[in-house]
């Protein structure tokens, strides 16, 4: 387990403690939060109902050629003003919950408990304002789709819900009537995900797609006590992700083929690395799980750590994988690596893969690179990019 193989590699580092203040003063704001779910703004070009999960595709826009046409894709570049709320709401209950839960883990005091749990029992447990167990009408494109498979990646933060969730079992906030209903939520969810074809298509995803399928698919499993899935998960990170997402020097060859190569390289190696935490056991440490030929979760902190300690380096050191069109070939910058289209100024922030990475590496070194950074990003850009916001929830 992560826990006991962090207290051998880092005996003087305690994770709890050293987030203890962050966390106590985050949810005595969090404390003051009212609920607030999906029923308290509607999309108006939904298909779904009034608590149905609705979002629109980010990167898709109106044809300047013709207004009322269905909408054209620009890579990396986010239309303003598609439908965001519902995004919103659950980053803001994310957040809120997450804080609450990551306190009570900490400090066992249950004013926190029973704040988490009014949340809770707004979304996945009161009828008038619970979020349906599903994502029909997610990522939907005006004029092409009302949903599609990709919406998936939309309820990633979930994941740390429910480990949340688990955090708050033994409090006297939680009964076992809101247990049995919560965890119920998310056993229905988790059929959703590995039956529907949105989720199926999703669970094929060969980027980070895939990866956070996997990553949602194993904390609900754990919430639910699925050995099952859990094996099954364990079987696509070390089957599947890795070897097929990962190049030798720990790097995303597909990430960095992106118009926002940085972040999304960000972003596939949290997400991948907090798989790899919630799956691990005391005879299975998944973080430093290698292939034959080295690949591991630990070697991709390795080649981002040096990129999140100084971004420059970034541009100066990495090249994009080699095009597979000659037109682009024949470019003279085609390995160049630019700053991301959007929100290059914004990351990088506590990356979660940076602490994991050092709980399972014994580097001292990215422990003081990840206390320096912001803990708490406010650009939602980040934060609707940030799976894990509170680690001490997944290290067990």
């Amino acid at each position: 387990m992560l826990t006991f193989l962090a207290l051998l590699a880092l005996p003087h580092f305690d994770l709890a403690s050293t987030e203890r203040p962050r966390l106590v003063q985050a949810a005595e704001t969090s404390l003051k939060a009212e609920p607030k779910t999906l029923v308290a703004a509607r999309n108006p070009r939904s298909a779904g109902g009034l608590n149905d999960f609705s979002s629109e595709g980010d990167y898709w826009w109106p044809d300047p050629k013709n207004p009322d046409a269905p909408y054209i894709q620009r890579d990396g570049l986010t239309n303003p003003d598609n439908f965001v709320a519902h995004r919103q709401l659950l980053l803001s209950f994310v957040r809120d919950f997450g804080s609450l839960s990551a306190t009570y883990k900490v400090t066992h005091d249950e004013r926190y408990a029973a704040a988490a749990v009014r949340h809770l029992h707004a979304w996945f447990f009161d009828p008038a304002t619970k979020m349906n167990p599903n994502l029909l009408y997610s990522q939907a494109i005006k004029g092409r789709s009302t949903g599609r498979s990709i919406g998936v990646i939309d309820t990633v933060h979930l994941a740390e819900v429910a480990l949340g969730v688990e955090a708050l079992r033994g409090s006297k906030a939680l009964s076992k009537t809101e247990d049995a209903a919560v965890t119920g939520w998310f056993r229905d969810y988790l059929t959703w995900i590995r039956t529907h074809p949105y989720g199926v298509d999703e669970s094929n995803a060969k980027n980070n797609h895939g990866t956070c399928w996997t990553l949602q698919a194993a904390c609900f499993a754990r919430l639910v006590g699925d050995q099952a899935v859990l094996a099954e998960c364990r079987k696509r990170l070390t089957e599947v992700h890795l070897p097929s997402q990962m190049a030798t020097d720990g790097s995303f060859p597909q990430e960095l083929a992106r118009t926002k190569p940085y972040g999304y390289s960000l972003f596939n190696l949290d997400v991948m690395a907090a798989l790899a935490v919630a799956l691990s056991s005391p005879s299975d440490d998944l973080m430093n799980f290698k292939l034959a030929d080295g690949r591991s979760l630990v070697r991709g902190v390795e080649f981002l750590a040096p990129f999140i300690a100084d971004k420059n380096v970034w541009l100066k050191t990495v090249r994009k994988p080699a095009s597979p069109t000659a037109a682009q070939a024949e470019s003279n910058d085609t390995d160049a690596i630019k700053p991301d289209v959007m929100y290059w100024n914004d990351w990088p922030v506590r990356q979660p893969a940076l602490i994991f990475g050092a709980l399972a590496a014994g580097r001292e070194d990215w422990v003081a690179i990840w206390k320096k950074l912001e803990a708490d990003p406010t650009v939602e850009e980040v934060r609707r990019n940030l799976p894990v916001r509170q680690p001490v929830l997944w290290i067990r």
